[in-house]
């Protein structure tokens, strides 16, 4: 601090998912404060800035105060980290790689010089600065880190505080594959015991979605249930995109052995490999496979399909949709469908209106709407949110990473969406499904 200028976070210690309060004292009254915060990620630094009018008493409450610019116009402290975007330099992902270390963001507040109430006559904001931290923890203290490499599963186990039983997650990730260690290690600073499990590109496992057994998600299924003491007695499987498909392709394969699902952007029938295929089997290749037969899916031969966007083919008009496209064939349609009705557990899904990855939102509709019809009677919960795309992430990230690259395929597209929106939903959706996990298991 100098000059008088004071920025105060509160707490400036605390996990990825909590909110923090952020406040300026001592400005000149009526003063422009720019406000920038810089987070140094694994390829480089991400950035978000902000101007704000102090008020008659030299204060500005960035919960209450809208900025009047920068890269954000509402009133919401966690705007100075959601709307980071890549500084000059930067590559990679906004999401963290390691969760062993925290997210620093360093906060610099500068007066504006000579701004400030003019009425007052004298010469206004003299470039005051201060500064601040705010501390993001991945893996909170007390939370139990345990890489799990057992009958070929390959995943990360994440334990809470305290004796158990605890409500326990499998947590799968899209087509990006990989460990979603991120957000099992939130979920575990909330008690829920989270088993973050790779399936493809990880170690020890295929490069490529294509042809992945259900038979290991059934073993990794039975391990929780067998070793791990789950409240319920079984799992909670919780899937994003094509982990959300996963999530509604299990329970309804395996539905006396999981306790209840949450898909966030979920699809509604099996498809094909699509982006992140082997390139040997191609986009129409199968996905998954139960007992050494390849699960029937939309791409297969599909009679009504003439293009498809996974190799950066143009559509051929500007409102073409390949899922809409596809549903044409209705014998395929039929035999690709997920009967999500056969699983009688609480259900809950997360979705985007504008989501461009693929339609979340309808897919999720019509597995409700089929839950109804056969009667279920568990929680069915829908969490669908305006202005929010594909890429509905963990709290507190930055959320502007929207046109982006498959990292499989290489193939640019977009996950829809505003900034804004997308952050709304993952800080709502994340509060929302961690209450609904924990009723899942009580019940």
């Amino acid at each position: 601090m100098s000059g008088g200028l004071e920025l105060r976070v509160d707490p400036p210690v605390a996990p990825l998912w909590q909110r923090r309060a952020i406040t300026v004292r001592g400005a000149a009254p009526g003063a422009l404060v720019t406000i920038r915060a810089t987070t140094r990620r694994s390829g480089g630094d991400w950035a978000a800035q902000a101007s704000y009018l102090a008020d008659a008493d030299g204060r500005i409450d960035l919960d209450r105060d809208a900025p009047v610019s920068g890269d954000f116009r509402t009133a919401d402290a966690m705007g100075l980290c959601w709307a980071q975007r890549r500084e000059p330099g930067t590559s990679g992902p906004a999401e963290p790689l390691d969760v062993g270390e925290s997210l620093v963001t360093r906060l610099h507040a500068r007066e504006e010089p000579g701004t400030g109430l003019p009425e007052l006559g004298d010469t206004g904001a003299r470039g005051a600065e201060a500064h601040a931290e705010l501390v993001q923890q991945l893996l909170v203290p007390g939370v139990e880190r345990r890489e799990l490499r057992h009958d070929g599963l390959v995943g990360t186990l994440f334990r809470p505080t305290g004796p158990g039983p605890f409500p326990t997650a499998i947590v799968l990730n899209g087509s990006g594959g990989g460990i979603n260690e991120a957000r099992a290690a939130q979920y575990a600073a909330r008690g829920i015991q989270a088993l973050a499990l790779g399936y493809f590109r990880a170690p020890g496992l295929p490069e490529y979605l294509s042809r992945t057994p259900l038979e290991y998600f059934e073993r990794a299924i039975e391990f929780v249930r067998d070793g791990l003491d789950p409240a319920g007695g079984a799992p909670i499987v919780t899937g994003q995109s094509r982990g959300g498909e996963l999530s509604l392709l299990l329970a309804a394969r395996f539905p006396e052995r999981i306790l209840a699902i949450a898909g966030f952007v979920p699809g509604a029938y099996v498809f094909g490999a699509q982006g992140a295929a082997d390139p040997a089997e191609g986009w129409d290749g199968p996905s998954w496979t139960h007992g050494g037969e390849p699960l029937e899916h939309l791409w297969h031969d599909n009679a009504e399909v003439e293009w498809q966007p996974w190799n950066d083919e143009p559509p051929p008009t500007r409102h073409a949709d390949v899922y809409v496209d596809g549903l044409r064939d209705r014998r395929l349609a039929l035999a690709s469908r997920i009967p999500i009705e056969r699983f009688a557990g609480p259900v809950a899904f997360v979705s985007g209106l504008d989501d461009r990855a693929w339609p979340s939102s309808g897919a999720s509709r019509m597995a409700l709407a089929s839950l109804a019809r056969h009667g279920h009677r568990a929680e069915r919960l829908h969490l669908d949110y305006e202005d929010a795309g594909h890429g509905i992430g963990l709290p507190h990230l930055p959320s502007t990473d929207i046109e982006r690259v498959h990292p499989v395929s290489g193939v640019r597209y977009s996950n829809g969406g505003t900034p804004r929106g997308n952050a709304r939903a993952g800080a709502d959706s994340f509060e929302q499904i961690c209450a609904f996990i924990h009723r899942a298991a009580a019940a």
